[in-house]
């Protein structure tokens, strides 16, 4: 007599299957983003990839021991991204502080269909990594935001481009919508309501840009401006960064794109001016040209040293900064919040008298 399989059997053949198929997903990305010595990857329809996110995705799980191999880190003791983002944590806690930490989903992890044929072939999430790597942050205690099943979303209802085609970054669109999402999770906090709020205007314009993938591609190459819809916020008067906000926003280039102009294509559209017009009121802004992972918080923590007062306002530090950082960095390093030696308590007793 034939047995039928089990189901348990079944399950156990499917996620053999899946797994083949990612490691072999993952070696594709690998030989394509290691098949050039440019920063750029031309993908399908004059897409643009950037090759560090590809070498990012071919890496797989990239914390514990495994990171020992996936970050291109030189020093060994900050590969690993998990200690320095639990001890980030862990201090703002203790400060009464709440993190939103919101990595920023790699370009192709969206839009796996423009990197080429062969990546396509399949229809496995090229992001299992990073969801067992936010459940485990989960887990410790991490409010973490993930982009993806809300772009992936709006990708399906065709709404527009949700990254720049021609740029490392993503569009104005995904801006607005993270800026949405982030704003609907801080309303519900109890502080957040108490905070006097300001109407701004929104108009949409839109905006021809040559993003920075094509500067490196060899002459001759076949790139195009792109043309993008951008959502530009004004108030009365000009329009800035509060240092005394209740939220902070932590960020890497994503926070300085169409927001700081010249090479970030304009002003007045990014990430900081769509979440003050969701808020109601402008967050502070700490915004890095180079890596959102140490250098960022080094940059926050000189800014804490030189204003004993900085944290005091501070209720929530809103992290965001490019996923590919989980292994293309320089290195995690575990960086102090305030000046060693600054009294907590005190600090904790500014923040109540400001409430």
């Amino acid at each position: 007599m034939i047995r039928f399989p089990t189901i348990a059997c079944l399950l156990l053949c499917c996620l053999a299957a899946r797994a083949d198929d990612a490691a072999t997903l993952r070696a594709e990305c690998l030989a394509i983003a290691e098949a050039g010595d440019t920063m750029t990857v031309v993908g399908k329809d004059n897409w643009l990839f950037l090759r560090k996110e590809l070498r990012h995705i071919a890496a797989g799980k990239f914390w514990g021991e495994d990171a020992k191999t996936a970050s291109r880190a030189s020093r060994e003791d900050r590969r690993d991204p998990l200690p320095a983002i639990l001890d980030f944590h862990k201090q703002l806690k203790a400060l009464d502080i709440e993190l939103l930490f919101v990595p920023v989903p790699p370009k192709a992890i969206v839009y796996p269909e423009m990197i080429s044929d062969e990546v396509t072939a399949r229809t496995l999430r090229l992001d299992s990594a990073h969801h067992e790597f936010y459940a485990l942050l989960q887990k410790e205690g991490v409010r973490v935001i993930d982009p993806v099943p809300l772009f992936t979303k709006r990708k399906q209802a065709d709404a527009g481009l949700l990254y720049c085609k021609s740029d490392s970054h993503w569009s104005g669109l995904a801006c607005k919508e993270a800026a949405m999402l982030i704003a609907d999770e801080l309303k519900q906090r109890d502080w957040c309501k108490k905070i006097p709020r300001s109407k701004y205007k929104a108009t949409t314009r839109t905006v021809t840009i040559r993003g920075d993938l094509v500067l490196e591609l060899r002459p001759g190459s076949a790139a195009a401006s792109e043309s993008l819809e951008l959502r530009f916020i004004t108030g009365e008067g000009k329009l800035e960064p509060n240092p005394h906000s209740p939220v902070l926003i932590l960020a890497d280039s994503h926070g300085l794109v169409f927001h700081a102009g010249d090479d970030m294509h304009a002003t007045g559209a990014g990430f900081w001016s769509q979440l003050t017009f969701e808020l109601g009121f402008p967050p502070a802004l700490i915004a890095v040209r180079g890596s959102g992972a140490t250098p960022a918080r080094v940059t926050l923590y000189r800014k804490a040293k030189s204003d004993p007062e900085y944290l005091a306002t501070k209720k929530a530090i809103i992290w965001l900064f490019s996923a590919r950082e989980f292994t293309e960095t320089s290195g995690w390093s575990q960086v102090p919040v305030k000046r060693p030696g600054a009294n907590s308590m005190r600090l904790r007793e500014r923040r109540r008298a400001n409430e």
